[in-house]
């Protein structure tokens, strides 16, 4: 039986994530003004509209997190039809909609910025929800249950969704209405590229190492061996996007802070809006967390494929696109320490909260 992970003290990386992602972004702006030929080399490197460097900064970035689910627990969980219909509909139903509400209320003269950013709020998040459950202490056999059922909804409902949110919704209300036709292979593409192969290789790892080592050995040996990969690929993830971004932001900063006003009430008021529905619908802390952060985030590499290969790579959208992860992934790990403070005070009694006396368990920790 391995100690429990509320109770496991935080490495000197984990302790000072906020300032290691800072450094992050920091250096990526720095690397991206400095070294001019980096932003053509990283794009060429690119299959279809995947960039490759980033996808194996996100493969190992979710790895670890993958590997520590306890698949066996999946079934109980798809059980849980509170669950289930809370996250589908703040997903699917809330997102969409409250990213709409903003992008006109914000960019109403705008309508290259506000199509893109009605496409990030389409993009439901199957990837770095996965870090932020997990730092808050989240239930990880939910979070990986959720995602896997946000990949589903995303290959069916993405192209209805943008349909109605740029030519129907729009016509209803009078407002301008954009045509668009999204690549359903971009949608395949991503799912199968960003969630299939780490959660591939997660269950593996889980099944063939309890197969042949046995489970004392593969939690207690092999998670925190593996664990710190996750903060390894996030940060050289971070160092990416902003180097390939640098020039966009210093070049436009009004154009980035008039993006960065509706995605900040987006995560924040996502966020809170879940995380409230939650606590009225009865669920304990850790799934709280996990149906927050995984109605918060976007996923921000399909949006950015799509985008790109609808409007064009120097469209308005497309910077939208790419704005959206600058912007979140500061905000959720802020928004990480926040569910970690309001934990013990929302759900007092509740022994899957993290108690003020206790070490918060991070990536490099079981």
């Amino acid at each position: 039986m391995i100690t429990s992970p509320r109770r496991a003290r935080m490495s000197f990386l984990d302790r000072w994530l906020a300032a290691w992602i800072l450094l992050a972004m920091v250096a990526g702006l720095l690397i991206g003004r400095l070294v001019p030929a980096v932003e053509p080399f990283l794009s060429a490197m690119e299959i279809g509209d995947i960039s490759v460097p980033i996808a194996l900064g996100l493969l190992v970035m979710m790895y670890p997190p993958l590997a520590k689910v306890r698949y066996d627990k999946a079934v109980e969980i798809t059980s849980d039809r509170r669950l289930m219909v809370v996250s589908v509909v703040l997903n699917w139903v809330v997102g969409p909609a409250f990213m709409f509400l903003l992008a006109w209320t914000f960019l109403p003269d705008e309508p290259e910025l506000r199509t893109g950013l009605i496409i990030v709020g389409l993009a439901r998040c199957i990837a770095m929800v996965l870090i932020w459950s997990d730092l808050s202490c989240g239930d990880r056999e939910a979070t990986a249950v959720l995602v896997a059922i946000n990949s589903v909804f995303q290959v069916i409902m993405f192209g209805v969704l943008g349909w109605f949110y740029l030519q129907v919704l729009p016509s209803w209300l009078g407002l301008e209405s954009v045509a668009a036709e999204f690549s359903f292979w971009a949608i395949i593409t991503s799912v199968l590229v960003f969630l299939g192969v780490p959660l591939l290789a997660g269950v593996l790892s889980r099944v063939l190492g309890e197969k042949f080592k046995g489970r004392e050995w593969y939690e207690q040996k092999y998670l925190p061996a593996v664990s710190p990969l996750a903060l390894v690929g996030l940060l050289y993830t971070i160092v990416l996007l902003f180097a390939l971004q640098g020039d966009q932001i210093t070049q436009n900063p009004w154009t980035v802070a008039r993006l960065a006003l509706p995605l900040l009430s987006y995560f924040v008021g996502m966020f809170f809006i879940s995380l409230l529905v939650s606590k009225i619908a009865g669920m304990n802390y850790a799934r709280s967390a996990s149906v927050s952060f995984t109605a918060a985030g976007n996923n921000f590499e399909l949006a950015i494929a799509v985008a790109i290969g609808t409007f064009g790579a120097s469209s308005g959208q497309a910077l939208a696109g790419t704005i959206g992860p600058l912007i979140e992934v500061p905000v959720l790990v802020g928004l990480v320490y926040v569910m970690l403070w309001l934990g013990p005070k929302l759900f007092p009694s509740d022994p899957t909260a993290p108690r003020p006396d206790q070490h918060i368990p991070t990536q490099a920790t079981v």
